[in-house]
């Protein structure tokens, strides 16, 4: 993802959120934060989805997975999540982590399908409903890796 990319992204936020993430966020994400990483889906120059995440030390935490309604259903979402986890596989992360909305059901089926695994409860995260999401995780890689 590129300053180039954040009307599309902006626009799938308005979409997707409740309370959606503003322009100086994504730019502080993409320029400021040196443990972000974000991606974008591109169908021709539009896009129609987009995930981030943290890399701090061995443990990958994704930030936010969007797709365009018009574009959801046809595996966006699981092609950003694969890409997301290559990538923190690749930059040495050994579990990555999620937080999701406790009615977010699509979601959780995605992250349950990519061996995500359901380990909390987080009491009104959300602070623009109160809603309570779930946190999830997900092994990439034991620790040590060795037989030795």
């Amino acid at each position: 993802m590129t300053s180039q990319h954040l009307d599309g992204v902006l626009a799938i936020e308005r979409l997707s959120f409740p309370t959606p993430w503003s322009r100086s966020s994504f730019l502080n994400e993409l320029y400021t934060n040196d443990y972000a990483y974000y991606y974008v889906c591109l169908w021709g120059n539009k896009v129609v989805g987009y995930a981030g995440m943290w890399i701090i030390l061995d443990e990958a935490h994704l930030t936010n997975i969007a797709v365009h309604p018009g574009f959801r259903r046809c595996g966006i979402g699981e092609l950003l999540l694969d890409t997301l986890i290559k990538e923190a596989l690749d930059l040495g992360a050994e579990r990555m982590t999620l937080e999701v909305r406790i009615s977010n059901i699509p979601a959780q089926r995605l992250y349950e399908k990519k061996g995500f695994v359901r380990s909390g409860i987080r009491r009104g995260y959300y602070t623009d409903t109160q809603e309570d999401a779930i946190i999830m995780w997900k092994t990439l890689r034991e620790k040590g890796g060795g037989n030795g």
